[in-house]
């Protein structure tokens, strides 16, 4: 009989003999760049080595670069690992994505050596490849895809210039606006045009002047994208892109309707037509404060020293957190640099940086052992999911 102190020290023990192998998919990623939704070369490197493991891989899983691999059986938990790998637009990895894919294929090895190693029938572990984490909402298309329903638990660490168990990452709404005036020529027959340059101004002006009335954590930043052709022609056609976001979707409604006061306002003043465009949404991420807990104690025995939580960006992981109990630990790689940044890029293929996704690939996998080893554990987390998701819905504006 295998007890829970001994499955965790088998689950790192086989991360360690893994380490290699892991940091040269990382390297290889890192290496190979690919936007949102065309992570092939990432998809092959991540599906061969869990297959090289011994997983049962599906390829291509209900999107062209997502991908599942299952281990172990039975009716107990199925905790989901996930990867993202998807890179930024001119500055490749500088969200440590290839990180996320070596931290999380390593703690799904060492779940797996760790359920082989029990005599007894614990469940399951599943490691979900979720492209386009970087504007393309690709967790969000698996979640209407079906692709998490029959887990029970999903967890990711991201890499960070500190350590945290939980950051409060807002709602986000992205919208496009444009504006339909008339063209007419800007010095012969003016009063003939409907300028729909000024629309746009109009808009941008007026949400900046709003920022005095918003609440602190509110987040509104936009671009006008289009501004017009030449300096001779009244713009017909004007168009701003805008991300709004807030802690929590009914905050976030709020300042969608306002937003779209201004936006209607701007129209009406200068004669333009308008039309508003989703682009879609993130919810806000609900960290599961049990997961969290047993996390942040395994993380600690390596090392990790947890800040408080800070306001951060937004991720489609907060979809995934309001259907599954989540949680999305983040871990220092060694510099002051933020995320999205070109210095941040360097620090994503760092040794050290290589060092802590291996660390927090073994306090995940230590933190499922608990969760299948526990028999208390997977009702507690449930309770608190239900708890915590109830809360953030009814929080007020």
């Amino acid at each position: 009989f295998c007890s829970m102190d001994e499955l965790k020290r088998l689950a790192c023990e086989a991360i360690d003999e893994r380490t290699s192998r892991l940091r040269s998919v990382s390297s290889e990623i890192w290496q190979n760049p690919e936007l949102a939704f065309e992570e092939h070369k990432a998809h092959s490197l991540l599906t061969s080595l869990l297959k090289d493991e011994g997983f049962q891989v599906d390829e291509k899983f209900t999107l062209e670069t997502a991908f599942r691999g299952r281990a172990g059986r039975g009716k107990g938990p199925n905790v989901a690992i996930l990867c993202e790998y998807d890179a930024l637009p001119e500055i490749g990895h500088a969200c440590g994505h290839n990180l996320i894919a070596e931290a999380g294929c390593a703690a799904a090895i060492g779940v797996k050596a760790a359920l082989e190693s029990s005599d007894q029938i614990l469940g399951c572990v599943t490691v979900l490849g979720t492209p386009a984490e970087e504007g393309g909402r690709g967790k969000a298309k698996m979640l209407s895809n079906k692709c998490f329903q029959d887990v029970d638990v999903a967890m990711m660490a991201h890499p960070l210039n500190a350590d945290y168990l939980d950051r409060h990452i807002l709602a986000l709404q992205e919208l496009e606006v444009t504006y339909t005036g008339k063209a007419s020529h800007a010095a012969a027959f003016p009063w003939e045009g409907i300028n729909a340059l000024d629309a746009a101004v109009m808009a941008y002006t007026n949400l900046s002047m709003m920022r005095q009335q918003m609440k602190p954590t509110w987040r509104v930043h936009g671009i006008i994208s289009n501004g017009g052709a030449k300096p001779n022609i009244i713009p017909e056609k004007s168009q701003l892109q805008y991300y709004f976001r807030a802690p929590t979707t009914g905050e976030l409604q709020s300042l969608k309707s306002t937003a779209e006061e201004v936006f209607h306002s701007a129209a009406r003043a200068t004669g333009c037509e308008i039309e508003i465009v989703d682009r879609g949404d993130l919810a806000n991420l609900i960290v599961n404060s049990i997961l969290a807990d047993a996390y942040g104690r395994n993380g600690r025995s390596f090392g990790f020293d947890f800040k408080p939580p800070v306001y951060g960006g937004s991720t489609d992981m907060g979809n995934v957190s309001y259907a599954v109990p989540s949680m999305h630990p983040y871990f220092n790689v060694g510099t002051n640099a933020s995320i999205h940044s070109q210095e941040f890029t360097q620090a994503a293929n760092t040794d050290y940086a290589h060092e802590r996704a291996i660390s927090a690939g073994k306090s995940m996998a230590m933190t499922a052992v608990e969760v299948f080893c526990v028999s208390d554990m997977l009702p507690k987390i449930r309770a608190c999911f239900e708890k915590q998701r109830a809360a953030a819905s009814s929080k007020p504006i």
